[in-house]
């Protein structure tokens, strides 16, 4: 007895999806990324405008005063969605607990001078509250923005501020033996010591701040570029001998820091060069927030580096830098 496997081709009767032949043309595949971005915010058929801000539909273009033609011209250069994000956070959380299990097994914090653990607990471990802030400020550009290629990396961007506040609290944990009471003392810092009242306030007043482009470049080119950067790039002096152990374990940050600009840096670069318009918009927000950020910083580095703010004042001349390779006038 025989058997015989025949196969046979199926042709598929079209290629790809409705709202993306609409946009792009009959019978062209395109990327998972852009079928799981491309039109799929709603348009249409809202019951009723939100009693809170009965102005506005739930999702509308007047809650920006920058204006765009098409909302989805600013596209994201890492092609995230949800399955392409997960992917990439899972594999570099391998690496956390990996730099997590060296550092425990080694005790390599516990072998800290006094001085430098003093240190981590004044200036790293309140940035867990920066962070929860900044989760605030991208899940706020993601509900308030318009059009899912930008809206939907803003929610995927807010869990990376959760889960790095996270990696800072698990290091005051290490440190004091998984007790918590290392982040209690972090939070009356946050909340107390001279040195963080800038920035605090700081990103306090960007809880209030309603448009929504505006809050993004305040977050994107302020805080990240200039906070985060300056204290995971430029800080490594202030932990004294606890330096190695903590490059290891915020190694999450400084690699996102880069990675997250590639698509911040898109996103504004594409919203100014619409017009005229959008770019003075954005330019004066982005000086606004590159100087204030700039001087909450010098307030920290002056304490902590005790450089006289030379690391921030580096810090905003970066952000300076890279908003003018954006094509903004700062």
């Amino acid at each position: 007895m025989t058997v015989q496997i025949k196969t046979i081709d199926l042709e598929p009767k079209r290629h790809t999806f409705g709202h993306i032949a609409r946009r792009m043309g009959e019978d062209k595949p395109v990327s998972r990324y852009l079928e799981a971005t491309l039109d799929v915010q709603a348009t249409d058929n809202f019951h009723y405008k939100p009693l809170w801000e009965p102005e506005f539909w739930h999702y509308d273009l007047g809650k920006s005063a920058v204006k765009m033609a098409d909302w989805y011209k600013p596209l994201d250069p890492r092609q995230y969605y949800y399955a392409t994000y997960n992917i990439a956070r899972a594999n570099m959380q391998q690496a956390v607990d990996r730099n997590f299990t060296f550092v425990e097994d080694r005790n390599l914090l516990g072998k800290a001078s006094a001085a430098g653990r003093d240190a981590l607990a004044r200036g790293l471990l309140p940035l867990r509250h920066l962070h929860w802030g900044s989760n605030m400020n991208m899940s706020e550009a993601c509900q308030r923005g318009y059009g899912t290629a930008v809206t939907a990396p803003c929610i995927f961007s807010a869990m990376d501020h959760l889960g790095m506040a996270q990696i800072i609290s698990r290091t005051g944990l290490i440190m004091d033996g998984q007790t918590g009471t290392s982040l209690d003392a972090a939070k009356e810092t946050w909340l107390n010591d001279p040195i963080w009242q800038e920035t605090r306030r700081l990103i306090e007043d960007t809880f209030v701040e309603r448009d929504w482009f505006h809050l993004y470049v305040a977050q994107a080119l302020g805080v990240n570029a200039v906070l985060f950067g300056m204290m995971y790039r430029g800080a490594d002096a202030a932990w004294g001998d606890a330096a190695m152990p903590v490059a290891l374990l915020t190694e999450f940050m400084t690699d996102w820091l880069t990675e997250e600009g590639r698509w911040s840096d898109a996103v504004i670069k594409t919203v100014a060069a619409e017009s005229d318009e959008n770019k003075a918009l954005i330019s004066g927000w982005a000086k606004t927030w590159i100087g204030r950020a700039t001087a909450a910083g010098k307030t920290l580095s002056a304490a902590l580096l005790n450089d006289g703010g030379a690391a921030a004042e580096a810090a905003g001349a970066a952000a300076l830098k890279k908003a003018a390779s954006l094509g903004l006038a700062v």
